[in-house]
């Protein structure tokens, strides 16, 4: 998955990360997040240092004060709506996954320059094919609105296994 960007919904004013799938049909998945998350993840984006470090620049100091790297993120999960992400930390040779908002993971994850994943069942049933205004685009065009109806159409049956 790559970051395009983050959008601001307007008529909810509710913060919008929209990844899009590097393989396959280029599907979007937007997900709705914190407008805290969201400045993180556009300093992220955008390569900003900030004179004292944030939340998500004081976590990568101390991973790798314990001699950790993280080696990649994953959106592992969505239910009902809500979406799971994991952190995957590698220390020497052991690999852990800690739990975590994928806000929070794709923040980290551009600050280590690490890969962001996504499980295929997330792309399945979050994903959206870009129609033909979004193609040339990388701003996600309308997929914000698209998102909108997907989330007010959808069932929790949608994502029984």
């Amino acid at each position: 998955m790559e970051v395009i960007n983050v959008q601001v919904d307007i008529p909810g004013n509710a913060p919008v990360l929209v990844l899009r799938e590097v393989a396959g049909a280029g599907r979007l998945v937007p997900i709705f997040i914190g407008h805290a998350e969201a400045a993180a993840i556009s300093f992220g984006l955008e390569g900003v240092v900030t004179p004292r470090p944030l939340t998500h620049d004081l976590f990568c100091e101390a991973i790798e004060h314990l001699g950790a790297t993280l080696s990649f993120i994953e959106i592992t999960k969505v239910d009902g709506g809500t979406f799971y992400a994991e952190l995957v930390l590698k220390v020497a040779e052991t690999e852990s996954r800690l739990s975590a908002r994928p806000s929070d993971a794709v923040a980290l994850a551009l600050r280590f320059h690490c890969p962001i994943w996504a499980d295929d069942s997330v792309v399945e049933a979050a994903g959206l094919l870009p129609d033909d205004k979004t193609e040339g685009s990388d701003d996600g065009g309308d997929v914000v609105e698209e998102f909108r109806a997907f989330i007010d159409n959808v069932n929790p049956e949608d994502f029984a296994s």
